[in-house]
């Protein structure tokens, strides 16, 4: 059973090599309300300090919504990957290192025109790059401090902020939060490769009845809605 504003849908590719039937994702529409604790994702408490942010998304054309958002103790906002017209990137440390006029704003880059998007995102030191659809880079500063440390005690919100308005309407395939921040620059070959190339052999949450290939968005999801404890692919 899906959570509540989650159904199933056609994925990135609707025929992959190696296997009988198309990627599997996942439809997300206004009603869903996906959260979970932090600790339930971080069971070692500490959250990496740089990592990379995998997805597979295809927001609805012409939205702006923040597709993943952590928040700490207090209720403040640490983490957030806001999608649409010029990406944005969210990330304040425990010193409120950097200041939201340095958020790193992504110009020139659209994901919400309707289209798949493949979006890898390495934070590595000071320094954060979107790789858009495995060959467009764009590097920007992220001022935080030295050893930053991002609270595990809150919560996670998939799909919005709270209190926000907006909420991320579209179809996902893959969300993925690993502690590497090299790991964004093998998305397309390690964990989203393109359709004619058989899926990689990783862990997958694989559908036992069919040989569809059912991505981590899944456990994800499956996560948020029955408290499960290990998701993100870490």
């Amino acid at each position: 059973i899906l959570p509540e504003g989650v159904t199933k849908t056609t994925g990135f590719c609707s025929h992959r090599r190696s296997t009988q039937g198309p990627d599997v994702a996942y439809k997300v529409s206004k009603d869903a309300q996906l959260s979970a604790p932090t600790k339930q994702l971080y069971a070692g408490d500490v959250f990496p300090e740089d990592f990379s942010i995998l997805a597979t998304v295809k927001p609805n054309k012409g939205s702006q919504s923040f597709l993943l958002s952590v928040y700490n103790e207090q209720g403040i906002q640490q983490l957030g990957l806001e999608v649409g017209r010029s990406p944005v990137f969210l990330y304040e440390d425990h010193t409120g290192k950097p200041s939201p006029e340095d958020y790193p704003l992504f110009r020139g880059v659209n994901l919400a025109d309707g289209k798949w998007h493949r979006v890898a995102i390495s934070v590595h030191k000071q320094t954060i790059t979107l790789i858009l659809d495995c060959k467009k880079k764009t590097t920007q500063k992220l001022l935080r401090s030295p050893h930053p440390i991002i609270d595990t005690k809150g919560i996670i919100v998939f799909g919005t902020r709270i209190l926000d308005e907006e909420v991320f309407e579209g179809d996902i395939q893959q969300l993925m939060i690993v502690a590497d921040h090299r790991a964004a620059y093998d998305y397309c070959e390690h964990y989203s490769p393109d359709c004619e190339v058989p899926v990689p052999d990783q862990p997958q949450n694989q559908d036992p009845n069919t040989d569809e290939y059912v991505s981590n968005v899944s456990v994800l999801l499956f996560t948020f809605k029955f408290e499960l404890i290990k998701c993100l692919n870490l």
